[in-house]
């Protein structure tokens, strides 16, 4: 009697099973492969390196609101067209298309929920829709985050990661530094916390009004932050740069931050910064 019996006739050998698209990620910092499961659960940080992986607000808010619980506010402004601007290709077909590719109407959004049961209002931008650029909705919306804020003595938080100011609003664009940086000054006056956290990159007009006016401006590591980009600033002066420049291990050194705080420890540091901040404002 044979022991072991085929059910079928042939073997196929030349058919093997494709790995799913995406399963392994390249580590830009070593340049090793890790699963994509065991970044996600470790929120997107090697942890090997401690390599930052960019991401946006779907993120954040999933980790820093309790449970991922929010409520979005500002929603419903949304981009136009004002200056018929076109380069390449149309800038209305240029919001359309990334509209559809990322599922955001604009490039940031604004929520309002608890972080460790401390209500707070997060701003958080995301790079992905047009390199994170600061557009008129992108200061209405945070706009709508501090006057919400302030009317509500609720502290702010704004997650920065952008490329600048929007080129296809022109001096629209440009008018959101302005801005933003008045508005964060009635808020100063009320005396309600602000905390700016700098990720990878923040650069441009973002860097030049509200990413640098927190009350405790703290970054992610090896976050690359600045105005103009290396490049240009080699290009200007004629001269080499120090090395890892406009990095934030460098900007802590010289002054221009006050934390670099782990991916992972945000949550916990935020709570203990605005909790100071709101002891201090209650008394």
């Amino acid at each position: 009697m044979d022991w072991f019996k085929r059910k079928d006739k042939n073997i196929q050998t030349d058919q093997r099973k494709e790995m799913p698209e995406g399963v392994w990620i390249k580590v830009p910092k070593t340049g090793e492969t890790v699963h994509r499961r065991e970044v996600e659960d470790n929120l997107w940080v090697d942890p090997l390196s401690g390599y930052h992986f960019r991401i946006g607000s779907e993120e954040y808010f999933s980790f820093l609101f309790d449970d991922g619980v929010f409520e979005e506010i500002g929603q419903e402004i949304v981009p136009t067209d004002p200056l018929n601007f076109e380069d390449r290709k149309k800038y209305s077909d240029r919001l359309e298309e990334y509209q559809e590719k990322t599922g955001h109407s604009d490039a940031v959004r604004v929520g309002v929920g608890t972080m460790n049961e401390l209500e707070v209002v997060i701003g958080c931008m995301d790079f992905d829709f047009i390199g994170g650029s600061m557009g008129s909705v992108v200061g209405e919306r945070l706009a709508r985050a501090i006057d919400h804020a302030r009317e509500h003595k609720v502290p702010l938080v704004i997650i920065s990661q952008s490329g600048g100011a929007r080129m296809m609003e022109s001096v629209l664009s440009l008018m959101q530094m302005a801005k933003t940086s008045a508005k964060l000054a009635q808020l100063e006056e009320e005396g309600v916390p602000y905390i700016s956290v700098l990720t990878n990159p923040t650069t441009g007009g973002v860097t030049a009004s509200f990413a640098m006016l927190g009350d405790f401006n703290i970054a992610e590591p090896e976050a690359l932050i600045g105005f103009a980009g290396p490049r240009v600033i080699r290009q200007t002066i004629g001269r080499d740069l120090p090395e890892d420049f406009q990095r934030s291990e460098y900007l802590l050194e010289h002054g221009f931050l006050d934390f670099i705080t782990p991916r992972n420890q945000m949550k916990g540091e935020l709570t203990k910064l605005l909790k100071i901040l709101l002891h201090k404002f209650e008394e």
